[in-house]
């Protein structure tokens, strides 16, 4: 696997969560900032879908509504 070294500058307050989330949960720093962008990246194709899902598509709704709904199987 190819891997990307960053460096990144955050608050104090943040290192001070990072370190004490990682050591409790025998992680490295970069396994944690891994686990954070991932869930990013999880919000992120959640707020697409979300969006997709709540545009109306005229031909599926003409196609939904063709009286198919009313038969018994």
């Amino acid at each position: 696997m190819s891997v990307a070294k960053i460096s990144v500058s955050i608050p104090d307050s943040l290192a001070g969560f990072i370190e004490k989330y990682r050591k409790k949960r025998g992680m490295g720093r970069s396994q944690v900032f891994e686990e954070v962008v991932k869930l990013l990246r999880s919000r992120e194709l959640e707020t697409a879908y979300r969006e997709a899902g709540s545009k109306s598509d005229k031909a599926w709704e003409s196609t939904v509504s063709d009286g198919l709904g009313d038969e018994t199987w």
